[in-house]
């Protein structure tokens, strides 16, 4: 495992981003843990680390706008009124088997982007990449890297460190049903 001081982040991620590496890195709202949302062994081991039940969906961060409107059924103006920024949005997919794991099967996907330097480097790699809290499912999520539990750290390959965060985890908003409707975090 490698780790990485946020400042020193290069290019260079991107490649390991393509290649299915699983992550450990800073959002605009907590700590996440995800990897290429493409690759499902890769996705498999987000899953184990989370002790997460294969049934619950996990969301992708859209590596662009275009991305959304190609693989997603929106409405784009609503989706740009709340991206970037701390919100995931819960749409539609337009073939109900692309990301089939990541979705847990169902013909919904959670889709956000970030508004941190890390984005561009997801732009760069241009393929969504799973994004969940880095935590044990059921437990509190970590806002600091020193606090991420060694079971979860052993499935995981690169940490960047941005130092705490000081977020709260994204506000869940539904858009399926033509409305805007905020149903979680």
């Amino acid at each position: 495992m490698s780790i990485l001081k946020m400042d020193d982040v290069d290019s260079s991620v991107v490649d390991d981003i393509r290649k299915g590496r699983v992550f450990i890195y800073p959002t605009d709202t907590i700590y996440g843990i995800g990897c290429n949302a493409l690759l499902d062994d890769a996705v498999r081991k987000v899953f184990d680390a989370k002790r997460r039940d294969a049934s619950c969906a996990l969301s992708v961060i859209a590596p662009s706008f275009e991305w959304i409107c190609e693989y997603c059924d929106v409405d784009m103006e609503i989706v740009r009124k709340y991206l970037p920024g701390p919100y995931t949005l819960i749409v539609r997919k337009k073939d109900a088997g692309f990301l089939k794991l990541v979705s847990a099967g169902k013909g919904t996907l959670g889709v956000r982007i970030i508004e941190h330097p890390m984005m561009k480097y997801f732009e760069m790699a241009g393929v969504p990449f799973v994004t969940t809290s880095v935590n044990v499912s059921g437990d509190a999520p970590a806002y600091n890297v020193s606090k991420i539990p060694e079971d979860i750290l052993r499935f995981v390959d690169v940490v960047i460190d941005d130092g705490a965060i000081h977020g709260k985890a994204s506000t869940l908003i539904d858009l399926c049903e033509g409305t805007e409707k905020v149903v979680g975090r």
